[in-house]
Order: C-alpha cells, then sequence, then structure tokens
C-alpha cells in the first residue's frame, strides 16, 4: 500500500509574516516550520502502517528551498521518504497551480491513499483535498475526524457539531483529517538524527511533465494590490490602570466559577 501525505512548510508565527515586493509572503525572512495540521496526517499514516503489511508512506511538498525542513519534520515522525517539488516558477502559485502540481506528483508516485490536513495555516482556505482528489479522478473524504481502512476501502467519521456522518469509499482516495484525529506523537532523538539519512528526491516542473505557463504568480487567478496590518490591541481594559484591569478580571471569572 502507498499512502502520500501533503506537508507545508508555513511561518511559525502569524506575527512575524513580512511580504516581498510582490506581496507575497517572504518565507525566508521569517521562521517555519510543518504545520500542525500536516503531522495529525503523518501520525494517521503510520498508525495505519502499524495495522497493515508493506505500506510505504511518502511525505510530499512543493515550495522553496526551505521547505525541504517539513520533509524532514514529516520523516522525523515516521515517514519512510520524501520528494520536494522545487521550481522557480512555482513561485506566488494559487491553489487552482498549488493542486496541479500536487496532482502530478501523486500521479508519478502512485498512491493508494493521499492524506492531508483539512487547510494550510496560512492560506486557511481548506480547498487543495478536494481539488487535487477532482484532478486525480478519486473519491474526497473531508475534515475527518476518525479513519480506519480495511483491504480495498477507507472509512472515515465526521462531526461538524451538527450532524455525524459515516462515510466510505473505494481507494485510492484523498482524504483531509482534523486535529481530533489522534494526537501526533513526539519524535524521539533517534528518529530525527535517522531522518537526515531517509530519501529525498526533488522533482522538477519539467519532471512532472507540468508547463511553467500554467503555475505561479502570473498564472494566479487572483492577485494582492495592497497589504496593511490590523491595528494593535490595546494591552489593557481602557481607561483602567494595570492593577484595577486585573481586579476587573479575577471578579469576571469568579463570578463566573472559573477560579
Amino acid at each position: 500500500m502507498k499512502i502520500v501525505v501533503l506537508t507545508k512548510h508555513v511561518p511559525q508565527a502569524v506575527g512575524e509574516v513580512s511580504y516581498a515586493d510582490d506581496l507575497t509572503v517572504d518565507r525566508s525572512a521569517v521562521r517555519c516550520r510543518l504545520q500542525d495540521g500536516d503531522e495529525y496526517a503523518v501520525e494517521q499514516a503510520l498508525r495505519i502502517a502499524a495495522r497493515r503489511l508493506d505500506v510505504q508512506v511518502t511525505a510530499l511538498t512543493m515550495g522553496p528551498a526551505g521547505a525541504l525542513a517539513a520533509l524532514r519534520s514529516a520523516l522525523a515522525l515516521g515517514a519512510d521518504e520524501g520528494v520536494h517539488v522545487l521550481d522557480a516558477a512555482l513561485h506566488g502559485c494559487d491553489a487552482p497551480a498549488t493542486s496541479l502540481v500536487l496532482a502530478a506528483a501523486c500521479r508519478r508516485l502512485g498512491f493508494d491513499l493521499v492524506l492531508c490536513g483539512t487547510a494550510s495555516a496560512d492560506g486557511a482556505m481548506a480547498v487543495i483535498p478536494a481539488m487535487l482528489a477532482e484532478r486525480l479522478g478519486v473519491p474526497a473524504l473531508c475534515q475527518c475526524d476518525r479513519l480506519r481502512t480495511d483491504e480495498d476501502r477507507i472509512h472515515a467519521r465526521r462531526d461538524d457539531g451538527c450532524v455525524v456522518e459515516d462515510l466510505t469509499a473505494t481507494m485510492p482516495a484523498v482524504l483531509s483529517v482534523t486535529d481530533r484525529s489522534g494526537e501526533p506523537r513526539y519524535p524521539r532523538f533517534e528518529a530525527i538524527a535517522e531522518a537526515r539519512h531517509k530519501l529525498v528526491r526533488t522533482w522538477t516542473l519539467a519532471d512532472l511533465g507540468v508547463d511553467a505557463g500554467r503555475v505561479g504568480l502570473a498564472a494566479a487567478a487572483t492577485a494582492v494590490h495592497r497589504v496593511t496590518r490590523p491595528d494593535p490591541r490595546p494591552a489593557t481594559i481602557p481607561g483602567t490602570d494595570p492593577a484595577a484591569a486585573a481586579i476587573r478580571i479575577a471578579d469576571f471569572l469568579s463570578e463566573r466559577q472559573f477560579l
């Protein structure tokens, strides 16, 4: 069984984000990490691998050179190998272009199941799983809280707070998981060291047969014309000194039996 886990290298904190002259996020100027949602996807891939024989887990990412760190983090968690789609023409890709490239990479790898988080921490659009499934011509099970597999099917449960749905699809399929799917494991020191020696392949758009004219900032369906930061929130309750503010907060919590 071949499982592909999508990973993304995202800014570590929203407050640290800075922008390049073309108004894209300048990832080289901020600290980035493997996004939390992808850790849950890796965890589910490893749980499936523990219950089945002959499972290959491949972490897949696209992005600049720094995105290699996200792959290394996924490998430290337990993925078997990594694939990094690296090409200067990818700069500024929107969601449709991202799904186009990831679909081409998944086809080249071959897969029974593609796992990912529900939404990226920077874009927060939550559309890539569905777009990817449509391009691959396979079922999409999105925002799943639980999953299990049998011989050739994937079973999942989704709870949106109003209704609980039990979903089943024949593999190959694409599935996104929420943070309720199972707490990711903490990488051991030995695993972190071993991750440096695991295979990571680097593919370009030419390797995937994707026309560079279909991706990147120039091909994006939307354009950013201006970026502004919100006004900073006041550090204390307006019109009060810090001691009085602390008393008001304590009274508020006490009245509601939070203390």
